[in-house]
């Protein structure tokens, strides 16, 4: 399992990813943080979501991401837009199991304004601990990659 993850906010969510960056660096991840590092930095969610994917395409999808915002939807609605990116709002841990285990999810995204630190920190570290495994499940990923070919031109 590759422990290298990229991990981005807006200025609505640096003590968050300051918590969940610490949590996985604890735990022997290489974190790699591609901002937002101030309350006052005013860069827009929808351009960290694209250093973080950026990042995990050019490392050929061998990294992860975590991705934060005020509710987690506006970055998992940006991820979404890149090529082989699953991105998924996971604020309770079956949710994170199954972001893992049925859709092949490789950014996982959080709201600052939605979820305290202590269960972000149990459903991310669930999340980093699981693989997905060829199932009944990748059919279905399959049909998602196939119609990202046909709409990501």
């Amino acid at each position: 399992m590759n422990k290298q993850i990229v991990i981005g906010c807006d200025n609505a969510a640096v003590n968050l990813k300051n918590d969940l960056k610490a949590f996985m660096e604890a735990r022997g991840y290489e974190v790699e943080n591609v901002g937002c590092d101030s309350k006052d930095d005013p860069t827009y969610y929808p351009l960290i979501a694209e250093r973080v994917c950026e990042k995990i395409i050019e490392s050929g999808y061998t990294k992860r991401g975590v991705l934060i915002c005020g509710t987690g939807l506006g970055m998992a609605m940006c991820a979404n837009k890149f090529p082989g990116i699953r991105a998924g709002v996971c604020h309770d841990s079956f949710s994170g199991e199954r972001l893992a285990l049925s859709n092949n999810g490789n950014v996982i995204c959080f709201g600052e304004r939605v979820i305290g630190v202590k269960l972000a920190e149990k459903i991310l570290g669930e999340w980093l601990e699981l693989e997905f495994v060829d199932g009944s499940s990748t059919p279905k990923v399959e049909a998602i990659k196939d119609i990202e070919k046909k709409t990501m031109k």
